[in-house]
């Protein structure tokens, strides 16, 4: 016995924005990577390595996993709430900055310190350091949401909804 669903183009969107967010966070969080890997605000522990404190380890390998898994999320989260809006590239830029703006404030201002035992909502040279490297995830993210958006688009003939 067969089961057929049917869904409305509005939710059937929902996975694709999904996914295409889960591509651009990645991509925004290998430069935001980078930028974690050379940036060293606190004597000469590179920020990548107080990322993978978040388990206690200062392995840098752990960093970057942990630093990618969270950045796919994110940008999972970037495609289903607003990803919609960020296809036209002038819009995801402004949209990515402000996105990776929200997640230093919730991420690296709150979340982490306060995992970590620090002070939270703090501004110090970890945390303006951490406010370049959100931007950058988001400049990317956004940049990249809005290139797979319009590739994609035009192949499955959804862009713009």
């Amino acid at each position: 016995m067969a089961t057929s669903v049917q869904v409305s183009p509005k939710t059937a969107i929902i996975p694709l924005h999904a996914v295409w967010g889960a591509a651009a966070g990645l991509v925004g969080g290998i430069g935001f990577g980078i930028w974690m890997s050379v940036s060293r605000p606190m004597a000469d522990t590179a920020m990548i390595t107080m990322v993978a404190g978040l388990l206690g380890s200062t392995n840098a390998f752990v960093g970057w996993l942990i630093h990618l898994g969270i950045a796919v999320f994110a940008g999972t989260g970037f495609g289903i709430l607003i990803g919609r809006y960020a296809q036209m590239m002038a819009r995801a830029v402004v949209l990515g900055l402000a996105y990776g703006a929200v997640w230093w404030t919730v991420g690296a201002l709150w979340i982490m310190p306060a995992n970590m035992g620090m002070p939270v909502f703090e501004w110090n040279d970890v945390t303006s350091s951490s406010l370049g490297g959100h931007l950058v995830f988001g400049l990317l993210a956004g940049l990249a949401y809005s290139c797979i958006a319009q590739v994609m688009g035009k192949r499955t003939g959804s862009a713009g909804r």
